[in-house]
């Protein structure tokens, strides 16, 4: 009996509201059941200057792009943890540069991981002898992370997340080997280019255009030219970078850029984590996130 009259109570305050607002109840209903019900999170971690992407995908399973310095590791799987997950499926570090991998050789050793992937290159520093150690302990090998590669696809999902850089290997720069990574999802399409400087981006022959683009090397004048945003035109742009951090990232160049394509732009060293998720058509985002502590 509560239940019913809390009914006709409800009931009835939505049509004396209709009636002050002048307007049809079929518009009322229309305006209140608009929201999204999205399938696919895309965290980009609060790592401080440094790069760690958390992606739920579409499919059920996980991706985890890079992995912070090497103190980040416990409060990384404990945020994959806290949002009900039990495992990485697809591990991607995109160049061994301890910003990317410092923490994966941590995560890999504490927590199940599934396919790992890495670019062919040559590094003798100790971070990433260990992941490569742990990784081997795991009992999994290292994929090769070059262009043309598929990491996943589901065709009844309209899903696919493919590997489109690094065309050729720079053992030279290793930003300039990067793995970079561009997922479709119905209507909506992310980019994650890692370090990558204008030298590889130059190599990239596909289609960049996305919805969404995980912002080059901290925001670095390098990595994010004219030509190349322009080609991505983003709609919302994140940059993952430390606060007051010694490079000046993002630069104001890279920033006039992207404020002349009239895109949201987002910081992790003012935003916190940020998430953009999606139902494959729209998009939204939400900032002010958790930090990635320093492991004590």
């Amino acid at each position: 009996m509560k239940h019913k009259n809390l009914l006709s109570a409800v009931l009835a305050a939505i049509m004396l509201l209709v009636t002050f607002c002048s307007c049809d109840i079929a518009d009322f209903f229309e305006e209140t059941t608009s929201d999204f019900t999205p399938d696919m999170y895309v965290h980009f971690l609060d790592v401080g200057q440094g790069d760690s992407i958390f992606i739920e995908l579409p499919t059920g399973k996980t991706m985890l792009i890079d992995a912070g310095e090497n103190y980040h590791g416990e409060a990384i799987i404990s945020y994959i943890s806290d949002r009900g997950y039990d495992k990485i499926d697809y591990l991607v570090g995109t160049h061994p540069h301890s910003d990317h991998i410092g923490s994966m050789a941590y995560i890999v050793r504490n927590f199940k991981i599934g396919s790992v992937y890495l670019p062919k290159v040559t590094s003798n520093t100790v971070m990433y002898e260990k992941l490569l150690e742990a990784v081997e302990k795991k009992n999994r090998k290292v994929k090769n992370g070059r262009a043309g590669i598929t990491i996943a696809k589901d065709e009844e999902k309209d899903f696919s997340a493919k590997i489109i850089a690094p065309v050729e290997i720079n053992e030279k720069n290793l930003n300039n080997s990067s793995v970079m990574i561009i997922i479709d999802y119905k209507e909506s399409t992310f980019l994650f280019t890692g370090d990558a400087e204008n030298e590889e981006l130059k190599t990239v022959k596909v289609d960049v255009t996305a919805d969404v683009l995980k912002v080059g090397h901290h925001g670095s004048r390098n990595a994010n030219p004219e030509f190349f945003l322009k080609k991505v035109s983003p709609q919302i742009a994140v940059i993952s970078c430390g606060v007051d951090n010694d490079y000046g990232h993002p630069h104001k160049e890279t920033l006039k850029y992207l404020e002349k394509l009239n895109c949201e732009v987002y910081r992790t060293d003012k935003d916190g984590t940020v998430t953009v998720y999606t139902d494959g058509e729209k998009l939204g985002v939400d900032t002010g996130g958790q930090v990635m502590e320093r492991a004590k």
